[in-house]
């Protein structure tokens, strides 16, 4: 079904922050391709300018610097808004472990600094990112939203919080709420640069460079790998979700599980490449397997996905391969 027959009222205008990110930026696309006018709000620490430089000539985009900690720009922001979707975030759990206070300055006081310039300006709907590492260490499978486990890393908590802020606003003040466990997504703009790099643009960038990317551990560990497209579906239709969906988070995924060992000879077969995987030890605060009920979201959003895992990482090398 996908999102293009969506139809928002009239006049609608939006708000992502994290707009010049990997999904932010693709959000900002879908959202202008359909004709609706789109402000991102992005202060460029992880997002790129180069992702959002084709909407710059449209006149239903607007461009703001800024900081969600910054509480007069997230006001700035919101203003005149009906939809917001909230994209902003650091991530890597790695990362976190490092910086704990940093991303709890970015990723929790910035989402309710979001969440309270939402409620002040009015906001119809408030989408937002969260993440599958919430789940922490519960081990059952396929993951479903009521099923938690204790954190494994700062990201982690940082995001739950989040989804707690998140769902006392809508059951405190009435701004309707809705969060995104996303799985592992992947596809066009996602960065391969950098040490906390994601794994499939990592492995891509090697292995197009005629070198075997590292995996961490032994390669049996699991993901919902999960398209670009599928997430901006749930974007969008969740803006749309009836009034019922808000408060909570859903998982957004394909519902699959993708060994990293799969996706490395995956990789390899698309790309025309022999390499030996070369391994490495496992990253502290990782989840060792990860697969998404997607049922909840299903039924009250409505979300269907388009995109399998085989469908989107064919798009996502005729991507890289043009773009790298």
């Amino acid at each position: 079904m996908g999102y293009k027959h969506l139809i928002f009222p009239k006049g609608s205008r939006f708000l992502v922050t994290g707009g010049a990110g990997f999904i932010g930026s693709a959000v900002c696309e879908a959202l202008l391709s359909m004709g609706y006018f789109v402000r991102c709000l992005d202060d460029l620490s992880t997002g790129s300018k180069e992702n959002i430089r084709p909407f710059f000539n449209n006149p239903g985009f607007e461009f703001i610097k800024g900081d969600i900690q910054d509480y007069d720009i997230c006001l700035e922001a919101c203003g005149g808004i009906d939809y917001v979707s909230h994209q902003a975030a650091w991530g890597s759990v790695p990362r976190s472990i490092k910086l704990p206070l940093l991303y709890e300055g970015i990723n929790v006081k910035g989402t309710l600094n979001m969440l309270e310039a939402a409620r002040q300006k009015g906001v119809r709907r408030f989408v937002y990112a969260s993440s599958s590492s919430v789940y922490g260490d519960e081990e059952r499978l396929p993951k479903t939203e009521s099923q938690m486990g204790n954190c494994l890393s700062p990201y982690a908590l940082t995001k739950k919080t989040a989804e707690e802020y998140a769902g006392l606003y809508t059951r405190l003040y009435g701004l309707e709420t809705i969060g995104f466990r996303y799985f592992n997504v992947f596809g066009k703009r996602q960065n391969p640069e950098g040490v906390y790099a994601a794994v499939i643009p990592k492995f891509v960038k090697s292995l197009m460079a005629g070198e075997a990317p590292r995996i961490n551990g032994d390669g049996s560990q699991s993901r919902d790998f999960t398209y670009i497209e599928n997430a901006v579906e749930a974007n969008l239709k969740g803006m749309l979700a009836p009034k019922e969906a808000a408060g909570a988070a859903y998982n957004i995924a394909c519902g699959g599980q993708i060994s990293l060992n799969r996706l490395y000879y995956t990789l390899c077969g698309l790309l025309n490449r022999e390499l030996p995987p070369v391994y490495g030890p496992e990253r502290p605060g990782d989840i060792r397997h990860s697969c998404a009920d997607i049922t909840a979201a299903r039924e009250l959003l409505n979300y269907d996905p388009d995109y399998s895992f085989e469908d989107g990482i064919e798009k996502t090398i005729e991507w890289y391969r043009e773009h790298i």
